[in-house]
This record gives C-alpha cells, structure tokens and sequence, in this order.
C-alpha cells in the first residue's frame, strides 16, 4: 500500500524539460486534478496540458498518484504542523481551540488549490483514504479540543462536541469556494471574521 507521507516527500529536483521545474509541475496538476477531476485526468493529457512528454512527467514524479500524494501532502501537512504549534498546546481550552481554527483558516489561505484538493478527495485509491483517515485524526483532536472547551466552561456545552466542529469546519472549508487571494482580506482578517461568526456562537455568556 502507497504511504503517502513516503510518497509526498519531495526528493531534489532533477533536471526536466526547460520552462517548469517540479514545484511548477505540481501546481499545474493541481489546477487540473480541482478542474478535471483527478480520476478524469490520465497522466497523457496532464502531460499535455503541461506541453511534457510521459517520460519527462515521469522524470518529475514516479505516477500520478504520486503527485497527489505530494499534493495531499501539502495540505495535511499544514493542518497537523498547526496542532503540533505552541499555540495549540498551551493556555486554556478555549483559547487553544481559537489558535487552532486561526490556524486552519491560515493554512486554507496560504495552500488553497492544495486544500481545495483534499476537500475533493472521495477514497477511491489508498493515498486518497490515508489522506481520510489524516483528516478524520484531525477532526478528533479539535472535537477533544471542543470537549474540553466546554468542561472549561467557555464554549456552550448544549452543543455536541463533534457536531460543533463539523459546523466549524463546514463554515472554515467552504471558504475554499468563493475566497481569492486578490480580495481585500489576507488570512488573519479572515481568521478574525470566522472567529466572530463562527466561535463566537459557541462561547458562553
């Protein structure tokens, strides 16, 4: 079974056709994985798109779950590096969930086709469902966060825990439908208004 952190570990460039270099090559997949569909897009008409021969696409990446991997890798990788962050480990329940969800809409902003990515994914390949099984792992600890927010005592607890946080969620991920990075807000502009609607329905008066 393909491991996707394996998998997602980006080796040193080698040399390919002039024009793109590996970083750009998976941007573009990505573009075309969010527009196609990653099951509609074969490796030949990525390759196209990229104006690549296979060969020089395969000199890049070994396949394209391969590149998906690396892909998947980018925006999981944000999301967990935010719950390892001091932020996210010190200070009360509350304010630890706060810097969590601060740091979820950040990583939305700074990664957005990658995450936009990883909200498409369905399971239909082993590095799709580990990158599930990442996500659901990532779910679990901010429901314990929200657990104990409410044992605190500073979010509601007529709420349950981990139907809070799919409502957090719901609202941080669709952002990924209608934000562009040349709107008047940056991250934490929008961190502060998800903040407002979304957390602060939950706080206790």
């Amino acid at each position: 079974m393909p491991d996707i952190t394996a998998a997602a570990a980006l080796a040193p460039a080698r040399r390919g056709r002039p024009g793109y270099d590996r970083r750009q090559i998976l941007e573009i997949a990505v573009e075309v994985f969010i527009t196609q569909g990653y099951d509609a897009t074969s490796v030949s008409s990525l390759a196209a798109r990229l104006g690549l021969s296979k060969s020089a696409l395969y000199h890049h990446f070994d396949s394209k779950e391969h590149l998906l991997g690396v892909a998947l890798e980018e925006a999981l990788g944000g999301l967990e590096g935010v719950l390892s962050e001091p932020g996210a480990r010190e200070g009360g329940a509350g304010e630890r969930l706060g810097y969590v969800l601060r740091g979820a809409v950040r990583v939305l902003v700074d990664k957005l086709p990658f995450v936009t990515l990883l909200l498409r994914v369905r399971g239909n390949s082993d590095v799709e469902r580990q990158a599930l099984g990442r996500r659901r792992a990532f779910d679990h600890e901010v429901t314990g966060m929200v657990r104990a927010a409410q044992e605190e005592g500073t979010v509601r607890a007529d709420v349950d825990a981990s139907v809070a946080t799919r409502l957090l969620f719901g609202m941080v991920n669709s952002i990924v439908e209608w934000y562009r990075p040349t709107g008047p807000e940056g991250a934490a502009e929008l961190a502060s208004d998800v903040m407002s609607v979304a957390l602060d329905g939950l706080r206790t008066r």
